[in-house]
């Protein structure tokens, strides 16, 4: 997306070009959000629980900080759980 950005800022703010880096950015952001959505249900999983938890994310505010939380900042369970071994 940056990369969109920075060519959008160098060819110029024309019409033409205005739709063409629309579509680009529209077209990448689908698979990124398709990984991240992917990789934070892997993290869920390796808290041991559902992938459903992604929809915290959803609640303004709270839900963002308790996903960084349980996601970003604390480790997966010991051992096996219902949804595999542990990675580490």
């Amino acid at each position: 997306m940056a990369v969109i950005g920075i060519l959008g800022a160098i060819l110029g703010q024309s019409e033409k070009t205005q739709g063409i880096f629309g579509i680009l950015a529209v077209l990448l952001y689908i698979p990124l959000l398709w990984s991240s959505l992917a990789l934070q249900v892997k993290r869920w999983h390796d808290r041991n629980k559902s992938g459903a938890w992604v929809l915290i994310s959803l609640i303004p505010l709270v839900g963002g900080i308790w996903a960084f939380v349980e996601v970003g900042c604390l480790r997966g369970t010991f051992g096996l759980n219902n949804y595999g071994e542990d990675p580490t």
